[in-house]
């Protein structure tokens, strides 16, 4: 998986500005919107939003990966952003998300989401990686180091 392909710096955001789950994922949807990645905002809230009513995405170590499937996308979409200060996703380990990866995919089109969710996870779990997304100053760092 080239993550360098699926990110680009209208994509990926330093600081995000969303004061709960609902905007934050607003805010990353609109950043692809902007990006023209997708075209149907309220389609891709909608399939994000459905997802996290199954069960939350915020993961562990201060990682939130809110995604959604929808046939109004024909590839990948992916949008990143910080929140350096943390907000509530409901985590599994209860603390706060401060990296925000979304995805949203087609709906008949598994391999490319399991393929990017599985890189870009193994990469997460590593504090150093971490450390380094959360201390970059441009969206262009975050794309390098994530696609190192």
């Amino acid at each position: 998986m080239n993550i360098k392909k699926t990110l680009s710096r209208e994509t990926v955001s330093l600081n995000l500005q969303g004061e709960d789950k609902n905007s934050i994922i607003e805010e990353l949807v609109d950043m692809m919107v902007s990006a023209g990645k997708i075209t149907n905002r309220k389609a891709a809230i909608k399939a994000i939003l459905d997802r996290e009513k199954k069960m939350s995405t915020g993961m562990q170590n201060g990682i939130a990966i809110p995604h959604g499937k929808t046939d109004t996308v024909e590839s990948l979409a992916v949008a990143i952003g910080l929140k350096k200060e943390g907000l509530d996703f409901k985590s599994l380990d209860g603390k706060p998300s401060i990296i925000f990866i979304m995805t949203i995919s087609p709906v008949n089109r598994t391999g490319p989401h399991i393929q990017f969710l599985a890189e870009i996870s193994r990469q997460l779990n590593e504090p150093e990686t971490r450390k380094r997304v959360l201390d970059a100053s441009s969206p262009d760092q975050i794309i390098e180091i994530l696609s190192g």
